[in-house]
């Protein structure tokens, strides 16, 4: 197992960089620059001051100069600055902004698991009964609705309408006020419509995906022979049957891992939530390359340690499988 792991992290080094060379090439071939926003706008603004801003940017140099110059810097886990006006270490920008992303997904994903998985299994076990074709109704209308109008009905039922949840940011004015249980309350009274939006389209999905892989499963002749031996339904459902069926969705929780940053940005825009989701549409607005490289490195990472934890995953799930 160790050198099964080990194998993939140096597998991951070249992958990396050739996501990142791939993603900065892209970015740069976008039309416009940074220094666009910064001369265009300013009447009073040179071909000097332009020349100049590129110089102080870096983007004077050739294409393969800059990527290098970028990749050296990345090695010493050094992000560079960030183009906007504060000139702030793109580190320090994502840092204070990743952890509240992380906790609104995380929470997300549990809500999704501990809901989705039973619906997708009740749903399998009780093939065309009336709880199945309700929940394959519900599962429908989530893949259609689109999230940014779902959210808008949402605050303006709950939030103007019946001023029942607040509709944008994490805290409340009287935040810093408040006694440490009313301040929780306060952050989860925020967090309310912002997880429900987040774990809204995944439910449906996965489980979709979970009554599939279990309709496959319990047709299998080992389930047949499990029941034939005595065993009670739910033993053959949830101990032989659902450990196999689980497989295809450890690989789709394993890929959903990037979604933990770059599926953020759509309801923290809207909620106005100072997390990455928020960051990384700001930051490709105003093309600040730094910001946005970072934010790409983090959801390279990501991606590539949910393939490796969906790998590793599949021997706890199914002890048939071994990694030599």
């Amino acid at each position: 197992m160790l050198r099964f792991v080990l194998k993939r992290l140096l597998l991951s080094i070249p992958l990396l960089i050739g996501i990142t060379l791939i993603s900065f090439t892209v970015m740069h071939l976008a039309p416009g620059e940074p220094t666009d926003l910064q001369v265009d706008l300013n009447p009073k603004a040179s071909v000097q001051a332009r020349q100049r801003l590129r110089q102080i940017y870096g983007l004077d140099k050739p294409l393969p100069v800059q990527y290098w110059n970028w990749l050296t810097r990345l090695l010493r886990l050094d992000f560079g600055y960030s183009f906007s006006p504060d000139g702030r270490p793109v580190w320090d920008k994502i840092t204070e902004r990743i952890g509240i992303t992380l906790t609104i997904n995380i929470l997300s994903l549990l809500i999704i698991l501990v809901i989705a998985i039973p619906i997708g299994v009740l749903s399998a076990t009780r093939q065309y009964s009336l709880f199945d074709k309700i929940s394959t109704v519900l599962v429908f209308i989530g893949f259609a609705t689109p999230t940014f109008w779902l959210a808008l009905l949402l605050m303006i039922l709950f939030g103007v309408k019946l001023s029942w949840l607040p509709i944008s940011g994490l805290r409340s004015l009287n935040y810093e006020y408040l006694s440490w249980g009313a301040q929780i309350w306060d952050c989860t009274w925020h967090l309310l419509l912002p997880l429900f939006l987040s774990a809204f389209s995944g439910l449906a999905g996965l489980s979709r995906y979970t009554r599939a892989n279990m309709l496959e499963v319990i047709r299998q002749d080992y389930i047949t022979t499990a029941r034939a031996k005595g065993l009670s339904e739910v033993m053959v459902i949830y101990k032989h049957a659902l450990r196999n069926a689980l497989l295809p969705v450890v690989t789709i929780l394993g890929l959903s891992l990037p979604s933990l940053i770059g599926g953020s940005v759509i309801f923290e825009t809207i909620f106005a939530i100072p997390g990455m989701g928020q960051l990384f549409y700001q930051s490709v607005m105003s093309r600040d390359y730094p910001v946005v490289m970072g934010g790409l490195v983090i959801g390279a990472v990501l991606t590539l340690m949910g393939n490796l934890l969906a790998d590793l995953s599949y021997s706890l799930v199914d002890p048939r499988i071994k990694h030599q």
